[in-house]
């Protein structure tokens, strides 16, 4: 892959031996235009040397999968290459360019340098970094996420930014995580609950978890969670003239609420076995006919912990017929946001706020 510079710099030496030998000036410039036998190096020639191995250098970056292969017409700079080199050190150690791509990507593990690149879906060879970057905050048998109260929205009717907290009911004094809603100003005010936004999701020190990404609908909305700018699953909202329907991450669960004034949203895969359920808690008829500020109970099923703790906790045990994965939980969440935003969001006023009829 570095062969460039060992031809240009035999060919110096070549036209170095022809210069002393030769009686005649050598014609050319930079002491390598001429050959061992005293016939001129044509420029051309020299040009398309330099262009062929360039392709060789992308053509195996790209088969090695290595880092990004920044080459200029005046050299080729040394930070560039230092992964590719790696690369194909373990490819000439190992014989086979799959073992040099394991070894490359086992020593950048070592340092801590495996995340996977931005955009498309997470493969499954992705998931014990997946797992590492979720589990912070979704490690928790139950979660309890409450809205802050938006008083602009309130007094004015002016449609603010989401706010929420993320708790642990074993540990309800300190939060564990945030939730911000990141939105345009205008499209809030004139789109209100069918605004496109995107939410991080961080843990108590503002460090980034996950983020979820809701695009404008007119029928039926769509949320995705993503890591690192990749989607690890998607909540998508069946139309319904009462009930509320959602499908989850190509249908590992579906939520099929009768609607009205049922507030418990189970989540139950094909067979109609439960694997986890969200509820919003009723928190008072102040907050609940003047504000926004929900607060939502998730269970994703009791592992033991609470009774190995001897803690208390408010919210029941659930049984569930296996554990949710921590993708699979951040799907989840990402559903607590949407059902907040299609069907508990309101529109203030002067102090006298009113259900936004949606449905």
């Amino acid at each position: 892959m570095w062969r460039l510079p060992g031809l240009l710099s035999q060919a110096a030496a070549a036209g170095r031996a022809a210069a002393r030998t030769r009686s005649s000036d050598v014609r050319g410039s930079k002491g390598f235009s001429s050959g061992g036998d005293g016939s001129p190096l044509p420029r051309g020639w020299l040009r398309r040397l330099w262009v062929e191995e360039l392709k060789r250098e992308k053509e195996a970056a790209r088969r090695l999968g290595g880092g990004a292969l920044v080459c200029k017409a005046e050299g080729v700079g040394e930070d560039s290459l230092g992964y590719l080199a790696n690369a194909a050190r373990a490819f000439v150690n190992s014989g086979s360019a799959a073992a040099g791509i394991d070894k490359v990507r086992a020593g950048g593990a070592a340092r801590g340098e495996v995340a996977p690149s931005k955009g498309g879906h997470y493969d499954p060879k992705d998931l014990p970094y997946l797992e590492a970057k979720l589990e912070p905050l979704l490690s928790r048998a139950n979660l309890l996420i409450a809205r802050d109260v938006e008083w602009a929205n309130i007094m004015f009717a002016f449609e603010q930014e989401s706010r929420y907290i993320i708790m642990d009911p074993l540990f309800s004094q300190s939060p564990v995580g945030y939730i911000r809603e990141k939105s345009n100003v205008i499209f809030r005010q004139l789109l209100r609950s069918r605004r496109p936004f995107t939410a991080q999701f961080t843990d108590a020190m503002g460090n980034e978890i996950f983020t979820v990404r809701r695009p404008f609908w007119f029928i039926n909305s769509s949320i995705y969670a993503e890591v690192d700018g990749k989607e690890v699953g998607v909540v998508h909202r069946r139309w319904h003239l009462w009930r509320r329907i959602y499908d989850l991450n190509k249908q590992f669960a579906v939520v099929e609420n009768p609607g009205f004034w049922n507030w418990t949203f189970t989540l139950i895969d094909e067979d109609e076995n439960v694997l986890a359920q969200i509820d919003r808690n009723w928190r008072g008829i102040g907050f609940e006919l003047f504000t926004d500020a929900g607060q939502y109970a998730i269970r994703f099923g009791d592992d033991g912990q609470s009774s190995r703790l001897g803690l208390g906790s408010d919210i029941e045990e659930l049984n569930v017929v296996r554990p949710l994965s921590l993708p699979e939980r951040a799907v989840a969440l990402a559903l607590a946001v949407s059902l907040d935003s299609d069907y508990f969001s309101r529109r203030g006023g002067w102090g006298l706020p009113f259900l936004i009829a949606t449905e």
